[in-house]
């Protein structure tokens, strides 16, 4: 795992209770939007997020802040997002997100070097790693945690990102900026997680438990794969993204793949001034038993049964 020696100061920031919540879309789930009060970050952050045109490198005061809030995100204390196990919604800590993008605001570029290897950025690598096998060549960004028992091939986590504990990011997949990715989770090789940063309220990528994201593919614009779902090789799902389940022909909401289910990029025909062309779609090829054990032989036959890699 490559890391950087440079560190920043930790100020003492006083504990909340939840988190702070903004809106998050991602197709059929509606999103919780909880009062500033509940985060477990300081009400400061919204006040330097008005004055932010202000702010400077500077700005000591102000830079502690936002290092030591950035510092929760980092071990795990407060997050950017996450799913609601009472009703399913989405629920995002606004002030987390303004946190990150005030510390490139505020934090001064700075050489960074690792063995051989040089960076020079904002934000440095995690140094927090406990618990969790990093092969050479991954790297993680200061601001993104990745809990104990998760595997990292040679791959990319960007900061704001969550990682939950057995979930393999595999060699050369990409997790971007505040994507939410679960408990036992696959990301195969290649995979691009997309980050979504801006604005703060804006949807991340989130990726439940349980689910397997195979090679190459890409899951974008706070798009939501769900619990135990299996997206076939290539796929690419985004907010907008139609999803049809083939059995029935309904369409199901956009952007999410549903729990439990065999997913692969397919096409829908539309007919336009020039023609008929067909236009990217999800389909639905199998619903899942809930809670069953992805056996992955069963499903590469199911996915080479309709001439899907995996």
């Amino acid at each position: 795992m490559l890391r950087t020696s440079r560190s920043y100061p930790v100020a003492r920031v006083p504990r909340r209770n939840s988190l702070d919540c903004g809106d998050m879309k991602p197709a059929s789930a509606s999103t919780v939007s909880a009062s500033a009060g509940v985060s477990p970050l300081p009400a400061e952050i919204d006040e330097l997020w008005v004055r932010r045109g202000e702010l400077s490198p500077a700005d000591s005061t102000a830079s502690e802040l936002v290092v030591a809030a950035v510092n929760k995100i980092d071990s795990g204390e407060a997050r950017v997002a996450w799913p609601d196990p009472g009703t399913a919604e989405i629920v995002v800590d606004e002030r987390a997100k303004r946190a990150i993008l005030l510390a490139f605001r505020l934090l001064p570029m700075a050489e960074s070097i690792v063995g051989e290897f040089r960076y020079h950025d904002r934000v440095p690598l995690t140094s927090r790693l406990d618990g969790v096998r990093a092969l050479p060549g991954s790297i993680v960004r200061w601001g993104a945690y990745i809990a104990p028992g998760a595997v990292l091939m040679p791959s990319f986590v960007n900061i704001g990102a969550y990682v939950d504990s057995g979930t393999m990011v595999d060699t050369w997949a990409t997790v971007g900026s505040c994507a939410q990715i679960g408990k036992n989770v696959h990301l195969g090789g290649g995979v691009g997680i997309g980050g979504v940063l801006e604005p703060p309220n804006a949807v991340p990528v989130v990726v439940e438990d349980e689910a397997m994201v195979m090679s190459r593919c890409m899951v974008v614009e706070g798009a939501r794969v769900r619990t135990g779902a299996v997206v076939g090789a290539g796929t690419i799902l985004a907010s907008s993204t139609h999803v049809i389940d083939v059995e029935t022909g309904e369409e199901l909401p956009r952007g999410e793949v549903p729990a439990w289910s065999v997913c692969v990029g397919g096409t829908r025909q539309r007919t336009f001034a020039g023609g008929e062309f067909g236009m990217p779609c999800v389909l639905v090829l199998k619903r899942l038993a809930e809670g069953s054990k992805h056996d992955k032989a069963a499903l590469n036959e199911i996915l080479r049964d309709h001439g899907v890699g995996t």
